[in-house]
């Protein structure tokens, strides 16, 4: 059982990580607590925009992922849970919002779990101190409560055994080679070891793929695939101090003579382009079709959820503009067939005969009639009021209605986006997973960088046609052997014995006997004029001795 935990933010990158299914062999959201959406890519947007808004809390996620021992057998439901449950209440973190995610990867499940920091409450982060050791306080009791063994770095004094964390850089290294840094640090001090001089030092990296250059450190080497790696950082031998590296190597291999590590990784570039341009691609193109097929399985049911989401809204538009329509029907009707009532009791009440003669002599029927003018004015007033209540009751229906099929639509998107995320992580793990393929084919299934075939001269030039790279050195021609790379046909032989040296100094006498030839180079030309400087300024002492 080893849990490890980080305080983060990036919530939408980490839920991007969690829901690759290319990674992981499979991938199951088993909670999702405390947020409005159900999905992570919501979930976590929520809880940002709590921390943005209550606090100025940054790393507002705390995460954490349980894997348990293989060899031990796998953990339920229930006690990952159990485990969760402890976890949480000993960080202080009870009742915070929290998804939990499982995850089998090489037939290993794991889960992790990820709470919200926020205390919506008090409006604060909730402090994480200490929070690595009370991890292993929980992580012996459930141990020793479900029968499990530790490893021992658990134990007090065994700290040492634990081993060291990798780097995100070296985690990315070995992801995309194949190659941990151990397996780098072994074979460089196999060849410390195995050197006897400066020279057989360099040689022997090279022929394990390693350049040596130089950068922010006098010392680095950049393996084949462009990785960098501190020299002294990849001798495992404690007795060997970075010192001790400098003085072997600074006289023959001075640092400001080597290449720059820019410079270097634009070498091996090429060089490994050369090597992995032979392999085919049917079976990285027939990877590519599954993942897709899977991708396509994904999105069709999300697409599914789209259209069936756009024909219940427009159903239920529909169905609303019928509701208002007879609701608008019914009371006009309703008003019609009050004023008609009123209308025939008037006319069975009305006085006949004599009655109706005194009633428009004295008045009587002129008070009437603006009586019943009034009142039907009034009940007037009162349907255009009822009508104007119903309008805005129906209006804030239909704005209502707007406002909820808008935000299904937005949250719709926000999944589409979120899904965009993913499959677009899947393809890059993909061709990471393809990219180290193709570099385990061309090392043979070797556990070892292959050769470079670039090689450094004393003083750091280049012994390869990869020498017009340099800066430190002039252009020469490569068509030959670029074109003998190539495979093509009948290449013409390559023969660059006299520009190495001419270029690394080794033809000196040849130069110096023939100095007013129009043969040689304007790079000939001014090392030539450094060396006659250096010849003098080195018979100047002694003309000043003879004084």
């Amino acid at each position: 059982m080893i849990p490890f935990s980080s305080q983060r933010a990036l919530g939408q990158d980490l839920a991007t990580h969690l829901l690759n299914e290319h990674d992981n062999e499979y991938m199951e959201v088993a909670d999702v607590r405390g947020a409005v959406a159900d999905d992570l890519h919501g979930a976590f947007a929520e809880w940002e925009a709590q921390a943005h808004a209550l606090t100025k809390c940054e790393n507002y996620l705390y995460s954490l992922s349980i894997n348990p021992d293989p060899k031990q057998g796998q953990l339920s439901r229930d006690q990952y849970l159990d485990y969760i449950d402890q976890a949480e209440e000993k960080l202080g973190l009870s009742g915070q919002p929290r998804a939990v995610v499982f995850h089998i990867k090489y037939d290993r499940e794991h889960a992790h779990v990820v709470w919200s920091r926020i205390d919506l409450e008090s409006e604060k982060a909730i402090p994480m101190s200490f929070d690595r050791d009370k991890l292993m306080m929980v992580t012996r009791l459930f141990a020793k409560e479900h029968g499990l063994e530790l490893p021992k770095g658990y134990f007090k004094g065994k700290e040492e055994e634990r081993g060291q964390q990798l780097s995100l850089y070296e985690m990315h290294q070995q992801k995309t080679t194949g190659l941990s840094k151990a397996q780098h640090q072994e074979q460089v001090t196999d060849i410390w070891r195995a050197s006897d001089s400066a020279k057989a030092f360099v040689h022997g990296l090279a022929d394990r793929g390693y350049l040596l250059a130089t950068g922010k450190r006098p010392y680095v080497l950049v393996d084949l695939y462009g990785g960098m790696h501190a020299l002294p950082k990849m001798i495992a031998d404690k007795t060997v101090r970075t010192k001790d590296i400098r003085k072997f190597l600074e006289k023959a291999y001075p640092p400001e003579s080597l290449p720059h590590v820019d410079e270097a990784r634009e070498l091996v570039a090429q060089h490994r382009k050369a090597m992995e341009t032979h392999i085919k691609a049917e079976q990285q193109a027939d990877k590519l079709a599954m993942l897709k097929q899977m991708q396509a399985r994904r999105r069709e049911k999300l697409e599914g959820e789209q259209v069936t989401v756009k024909q219940k809204q427009h159903q239920a538009r529909l169905n609303l503009a019928q509701q208002h329509k007879g609701e608008q029907a019914s009371l006009r009707a309703a008003y019609v067939v009050k004023a008609n009532l009123v209308k025939q009791e008037r006319d069975q009440n009305s006085p006949t005969g004599l009655a109706a003669f005194l009633g428009r002599v004295t008045g009587v029927e002129l008070l009437r009639k603006r009586l019943h003018r009034y009142q039907d004015r009034k009940r007037l007033e009162r349907y255009q009021e009822s009508r104007r209540i119903l309008s805005e009751r129906q209006l804030h229906e239909r704005l209502d209605l707007q406002r909820r099929q808008e935000m299904q639509a937005l949250d719709l998107d926000r999944k589409v986006r979120a899904l965009n995320q993913v499959e677009t992580r899947e393809l890059r793990s993909l061709k990471e997973a393809l990219q180290r393929e193709v570099r385990t084919q061309v090392r043979g299934g070797r556990d070892q960088v292959p050769s470079l075939g670039l090689k450094l001269t004393p003083r750091g030039r280049l012994a390869a046609p990869y020498k017009a790279m340099n800066r430190y050195t002039s252009r020469i021609a490569l068509e030959p052997f670029e074109a003998a790379m190539r495979g093509a046909s009948n290449p013409r032989p390559i023969d660059l014995t006299d520009d190495f040296s001419r270029v690394s100094g080794q033809g000196d006498k040849e130069g110096d006997g023939d100095r007013g030839s129009k043969s040689l180079t304007p790079k000939s030309q001014s090392s030539n004029k450094f060396r006659s400087g250096k010849r003098r300024r080195d018979q100047k002492p002694d003309l000043d001795r003879g004084r």
